[in-house]
């Protein structure tokens, strides 16, 4: 488990349903239970990948046993002996923000974890106490740290923010296991759709480019499925709909208005490709009016 170079977006924290990684926080039983015995239990349920917040040091030797990551909750974030003892597990660590801690508190604690050998180790903001009724994401504080290491955000309290947290450079977005299905699927297609837009990718390795490739090809499925959609809502709204109806100034148009943005392309490479995808998304139009009829 890298969370390092996580691609995936979003993790749905569990566990639940087809989570993506499990968080167990053993500092919220307060060291009433037994380590080995409580993630034993949460392991015979769930085999996916789990980061787990200790209590204390002394639930390391369990953690490294069944989990696949360590998280340094908020209150532990200036425990610097306990962030030598995570980083020395060798697992990848979450350093949480503490609500009132300023950017290079925050950074610092990650460098103890480095100081120790272990790289895999990426932040994540969890929101700052204010007069609302729940903590407030600090987007400025997710901005700065993100140009120094990856960032995650835990938008469960607040998900309409998780677009405005990709934005100011989120490596990616922690749901909790509470959050509707409805919810996680718009979460999941707006991160899919941004997050390849806003992240400065410069890989160095095929497999790092070849992921980097991934990420932009899903983000222009999306987009393609959306223009499909609407290019039929147009077909419908048109006196002459489907191939009969194209209008050739129309997309030359669309063309020059791409141009600029895609330069190494070109304009003869990019109309080849519009007339592909709008011919596809035609045909689709017309299956689709078909099977309706």
């Amino acid at each position: 488990m890298n969370l390092h170079d996580a691609d995936t977006p979003v993790m749905i924290a569990g566990p639940a349903a087809g989570p993506d990684v499990a968080v167990v926080s053993l500092r919220r039983l307060h060291g009433r239970v037994d380590a080995a015995a409580e993630l034993a239990r949460v392991r015979r349920s769930y085999r996916g990948p789990l980061l787990v917040e200790p209590f204390s040091a002394r639930d390391l030797p369990a953690i490294v046993t069944h989990a696949n990551g360590v998280v340094v909750g908020g209150a532990w974030m200036q425990d610097f002996q306990l962030l030598r003892a995570v980083a020395r597990t060798g697992r990848p660590v979450v350093v949480q923000r503490a609500p009132a801690a300023t950017l290079e508190e925050w950074l610092s604690a990650a460098e103890y974890c480095v100081a120790e050998g272990n790289r895999d180790v990426v932040l994540c903001e969890t929101g700052t106490r204010t007069h609302l009724p729940h903590a407030t994401i600090d987007l400025a504080l997710v901005r700065e740290a993100g140009r120094r290491r990856p960032v995650l955000v835990d938008v469960s309290a607040a998900p309409d923010l998780a677009v405005a947290a990709l934005s100011a450079g989120a490596r990616g977005l922690i749901l909790g296991e509470d959050a509707e299905p409805d919810l996680v699927t718009a979460v999941r297609a707006k991160a899919a759709l941004l997050g390849p837009l806003v992240r400065d990718d410069a890989p160095e390795t095929i497999p790092g480019a070849r992921a980097a490739i991934d990420r932009i090809d899903a983000a222009l499925a999306t987009l393609l499925e959306r223009r499909a959609e609407l290019a039929a809502t147009v077909q419908r709204l048109k006196p002459v709909g489907g191939f009969a109806g194209r209008d050739p100034r129309r997309e030359r148009e669309i063309v020059e208005a791409m141009a600029p943005r895609a330069p190494r392309l070109g304009t003869d490479r990019l109309a080849r490709i519009m007339a592909a995808v709008i011919e596809t998304g035609l045909e689709a139009s017309e299956e689709r009016d078909l099977s309706r009829a």
